[in-house]
């Protein structure tokens, strides 16, 4: 007399009574784990002529610039280790890394607005958005120098937007504004086109007949921006995000033309001390750079670890 079926005891040479259906359900699994490991090691492989020279020189320059700001590689005297580089004004460089935060912060929530906006008008309307994507184009060329010398002649108290419009004289200052305003625009300005690239090069082969599903079922534009649109743009917005806040964070030239000269930011304070004519600040300006680059790899990590756990939990 044959057992019930659910009394049935485990198979012979399967333990915890595990059959080859639930051996088979993990080959798969398995699989694109190796072949994931595999592409990541020959992403890793084709990498390394580009990566390796890049971190040497920065890892010497690294160094070079911790080794002066300790005073071991002074530029005149005898090497004597001292942290006056870094204790003699703690508070005003505190003070500049909260401003350059606080300037890249701004830059890079506003340059993600506009730019996803142009994307979205650009995938939306073929004929006019080549025009806009053309034009915002022409702008990724043009140095930050320039962009900030139009925005300075273009915004300043007496430049032509005050000549053409006539504002009154209660309008706030944007040029040399404790704000930063015109900082904030120019960034805004020139990053907002990359950051319409990037996510037009990302979206425009999947989100127009994903869109054009949705429009059939009844969905609006605005349930079509939300649903389908938005979240497809989430990876690049992302990416463009950590681009624009790390470049605009170590950035220079439009700080130093546009912003005021008190508080400074990182970039404009490490410049200032290291063309100084006293040659005592020079290990000063070697502790900002040197906290100007571990802000931007610290932000780099982060979003490192972060892309990493997701793709795991994947």
């Amino acid at each position: 007399m044959n057992p019930p079926l659910i009394g049935r005891t485990p198979r012979q040479g399967h333990p915890h009574g595990r059959g080859r259906s639930d051996v088979r359900s993990h080959l798969p699994e398995r699989d694109h784990r190796a072949r994931y490991t595999l592409g990541g090691t020959r992403a890793a492989l084709l990498a390394l002529p580009a990566v390796v020279p890049v971190v040497l020189v920065l890892g010497v320059s690294a160094i070079g610039a911790l080794a002066q700001s300790l005073g071991l590689l002074p530029f005149i005297g005898d090497p004597v280790l001292s942290l006056r580089g870094w204790a003699g004004s703690a508070d005003e460089l505190t003070r500049s890394v909260l401003v350059s935060a606080y300037i890249a912060t701004a830059s890079t929530v506003l340059s993600l607005v506009v730019g996803f906006a142009i994307a979205v008008y650009v995938l939306a309307a073929p004929r006019m958005g080549r025009a806009v994507a053309a034009i915002s184009a022409a702008t990724i060329p043009i140095p930050h120098l320039i962009g900030a010398g139009a925005i300075g002649l273009l915004l300043s108290d007496s430049g032509f937007l005050d000549r053409l419009l006539g504002l009154p004289p209660a309008f706030p200052a944007l040029v040399g504004s404790s704000g930063f305003g015109a900082v904030i625009i120019e960034y805004a300005w020139k990053e907002s086109a990359f950051v319409a690239l990037v996510l037009i090069g990302s979206m425009s082969r999947s989100v127009t007949g994903m869109c054009d599903a949705a429009a059939t079922l009844g969905a609006t534009a605005w349930q079509r921006i939300l649903h389908i649109v938005l979240p497809l743009s989430v990876p690049a917005l992302a990416v463009s995000a950590l681009i624009v806040f790390v470049y605009t964070f170590g950035s220079y030239e439009s700080a130093w033309l546009l912003g005021p000269t008190s508080p400074e930011p990182v970039s404009v304070r490490a410049v200032r001390l290291f063309g100084s004519v006293d040659l005592a600040a020079r290990p000063e300006a070697m502790a900002t750079a040197l906290v100007s680059l571990a802000v931007g790899l610290a932000v780099i990590l982060a979003a490192a670890a972060v892309v990493q756990g997701r793709r795991r939990q994947r």
